[in-house]
């Protein structure tokens, strides 16, 4: 593999194939060929918090979740950034702090009992050392800005420990930013505090992470920020109308004017009203199961419901790998361009939810073949697994301190 010097804005990719190469390949051996070369970059992975619950030796092959490394390596996939998640409800107990920190610690742990597969990456220049040398690269993003508790100085610590972006809020409302979520928005956007910690953020180079956000919050942090934000893993609201945990088609023109990125999302329900809509309905239906038996259930009992539930109302209707592709489509004509749109799946993060063609991190090729198939060129393919966000990394990094 090859990388670029420090000063490239692109990501490192093997030299272009030769024009009589590249007429004479298959989509499916261009799409390999693609994957393997380049970096991919996805931002949400949620693969911490799968093995602080379901602990595994992610360095080998395992039987369960979504990410491992002989799976990334089949994929392609070198830059998974680990998501460092926080439930909503640990702000109210005081624990957000504790647990990514426990979260952090896991990461660093699995690189240094796999010092030949795996290095933290905390800038876009160790990203492209650590491609060099065969590496995958684990940088760190906070999902859910809990852990500040309300002292910007924890910012700057967290920034020390390796967090490149932070979600500001996730499923409930936050001392930082109201959550898409949460019936209860109490700042109307962002707090004063969160105004404080955007600005802190753009000072020490962290990028702000509008994914999970209420629409206020998104338009209060676009008038705060001197430098683009990314949402790591969001899609679009056009095709799931009136959801707001979505990016609607104003912000997602908004963002493309900030230089930023939405990461596109992977679960069948960001992708699809009809999961949605299944989604929904099983989740209700459950409620009122759950509430019958005096809201204790066992393991069998909840199984028993699923089956009767698909018994009722068929299979869950899982998005295909065309449905995902409609995402970047939009995206891209929204915008006028490629340079907006990037990876963000949440592997490990939206359980049995995956689209068709892409369950697990071997799968990238199959959606660089899309791509491909769409028409999209290998320069713009590039930039979507990975160039996008080493563009505006290195932008963010070049803002710090301004």
């Amino acid at each position: 593999m090859t990388a670029c010097g420090p000063d490239s804005a692109t990501p490192p990719a093997a030299e272009s194939a030769p024009a009589a190469q590249v007429a004479s390949e298959t989509t499916e051996a261009a799409a390999n060929r693609i994957a393997q070369d380049n970096l991919i970059i996805d931002t949400h992975i949620d693969v911490p918090y799968r093995l602080e619950e379901e602990p595994a030796d992610v360095s080998q092959a395992t039987e369960t979740g979504d990410f491992d490394y002989p799976r990334a390596v089949a994929g392609g996939l070198n830059v998974p950034f680990m998501s460092i998640y926080t439930p909503a409800r640990l702000e109210a107990e005081g624990r957000s702090k504790e647990v990514a920190e426990g979260l952090i610690d896991l990461v660093e742990s699995l690189v240094k009992q796999s010092p030949d597969k795996f290095a933290i990456a905390r800038s876009p220049d160790d990203v492209e050392a650590q491609f060099a040398q065969g590496l995958i690269s684990l940088p760190l993003g906070m999902e859910n800005g809990s852990p500040i508790e309300g002292d910007l100085g924890n910012v700057q610590y967290f920034y020390d420990r390796g967090i490149r972006y932070i979600t500001l809020a996730h499923g409930l409302s936050n001392h930082i930013s109201d959550s898409s979520y949460d019936d209860n928005k109490q700042w109307g956007g962002l707090s004063p505090f969160g105004e404080e910690v955007v600005r802190e953020m753009n000072r020490l180079g962290i990028m702000v992470d509008i994914s999970h956000v209420s629409d206020e919050a998104f338009w209060d942090v676009m008038e705060i920020t001197s430098v683009p934000v990314i949402a790591s893993h969001s899609s679009a609201r056009h095709f799931t109308p009136g959801w707001e945990r979505n990016m609607s088609d104003e912000m997602i023109v908004r963002l493309g004017e900030n230089n930023g990125l939405i990461m596109i999302n992977f679960g069948s329900a960001f992708i699809s009203q009809a999961a949605r809509d299944y989604g929904d309905k099983r989740g209700a239906a459950y409620r009122e199961w759950l509430e019958a038996r005096g809201g204790e259930a066992s393991d069998e009992e909840r199984e028993a419901f699923r089956a009767e539930f698909v018994a009722e109302h068929g299979p869950y209707p899982f998005a295909t790998l065309d449905q995902t592709l409609d995402h970047f489509d939009h995206v891209v004509k929204l915008t006028g361009g490629t340079d907006n749109v990037g990876i963000g799946s949440d592997y490990d993060g939206v359980g049995d939810s995956l689209p068709i063609g892409l369950k697990d991190v071997s799968s990238y090729p199959n959606l660089v073949a899309g791509l491909l198939a769409r028409g999209y060129s290998e320069e713009d393919v590039v930039k979507i697994l990975g160039g996008n966000l080493m563009r505006v990394w290195r932008e963010i990094e070049a803002g710090a301190g301004r």
